[in-house]
């Protein structure tokens, strides 16, 4: 029976394919070829409906059990088995699907700025002609009759961020022990470091990889007519049946990606519209984890406002966790 031994569970857009790939060229592990099977997102077949866009991927999904262990028969006796769905954090269903068909898995997550993920997250689906409204703000807005309607967890732009209810949840299920989280700044700042920590957590030889793989930067369209009128086409075409459906969105993607220019940082007007939706979880997650979190909650140099001091009260790391940033 070929099963993981270890899942990159959390979250999206903090870099996660790029760990994926970082981690595959570690000679001791074995990463699956498809970088997100999605398997426990679902028993059995994923919904057919939801958001723009969504069906094709709920089609992506590896949800037969017998494809899933398929991903994993090639890896050499004794190395560790992984995958990478950014998703299952958030997904309260997975958590307990992992434990019983994998209770001794070790679990990974990416933290980032839930205020920047959201952002990125919002970019990512705009830049793809899915997202029909042209501000993050009103977007965010938007999430509960989204969710109440049955959208996919990537329309979550603030939902996928909870992470400290969401890892109050994940250690209801799972020992700490067997959950290694960092900050994603760490990834990119420090990724010999990072990856050190993690090829320990995963008892694998560390110095061996030191690098990870530059992400792509999102286009970002501007919100012209013509954007309008070619996602308007690109979300009727995405919900056309099968490859069809995919065939259509993807060549009209392409146009919409043409002359766009990169993805922009947040203002902080923006900024401060977003970060009610995070204040309570953050302290959530620092009375959990024992880390200071607070900066998430202050300006940032790259959204129009100065970097602030730490607040006042803000705690230091506790429980010999090393401090991450």
């Amino acid at each position: 029976m070929a099963l993981p031994d270890f899942l990159v569970a959390g979250v999206p857009k903090a870099g996660t394919t790029a760990l994926h790939a970082a981690l595959g060229r570690h000679p001791g592990l074995f990463l699956s070829a498809v970088k997100e099977p999605k398997f426990f997102l679902s028993d059995g077949p994923p919904p057919t409906k939801g958001g723009p866009g969504d069906a094709a991927t709920y089609r992506e999904h590896v949800w037969r059990r017998e494809d899933y262990e398929a991903l994993f028969d090639a890896a050499p006796p004794g190395a560790p088995r992984g995958e990478s769905t950014p998703f299952y954090l958030h997904d309260r269903a997975a958590h307990r699907r992992i434990a019983a068909l994998v209770p001794d898995a070790k679990l990974i997550v990416v933290l980032r700025d839930p205020v920047e993920r959201a952002h990125s997250n919002w970019t990512h689906l705009w830049s793809a002609g899915l997202e029909p409204i042209d501000d993050v703000v009103a977007a965010c807005a938007d999430e509960p009759r989204r969710v109440a309607a049955g959208w996919a967890a990537f329309w979550h732009y603030t939902g996928l961020g909870l992470y400290g209810e969401q890892l109050r949840d994940l250690f209801t299920v799972f020992p700490r022990e067997q959950v290694h989280f960092f900050r994603y700044r760490a990834l990119l700042e420090r990724p010999a470091e990072t990856l050190d920590s993690i090829c320990a957590f995963l008892g694998v030889q560390q110095g061996v990889i030191s690098e990870v793989p530059r992400e792509n930067v999102t286009a970002h369209p501007e919100a012209t007519r013509r954007h309008r009128v070619v996602s308007r086409a690109l979300r009727a075409g995405a919900a056309l049946p099968g490859r069809l459906g995919e065939s259509v969105a993807g060549r009209l993607e392409r146009v919409l990606q043409e002359d766009a220019r990169p993805r922009s940082p947040l203002t902080w007007e923006q900024r401060e519209a977003l970060i009610p939706y995070f204040t309570e979880d953050v302290a959530l997650l620092e009375e959990i984890t024992g880390e200071p979190f607070g900066d998430w909650l202050a300006p940032r140099a790259d959204s129009g406002g100065l970097v602030g001091a730490r607040p006042a009260g803000q705690r230091q790391a506790r429980n010999g966790r090393p401090r991450v940033s």
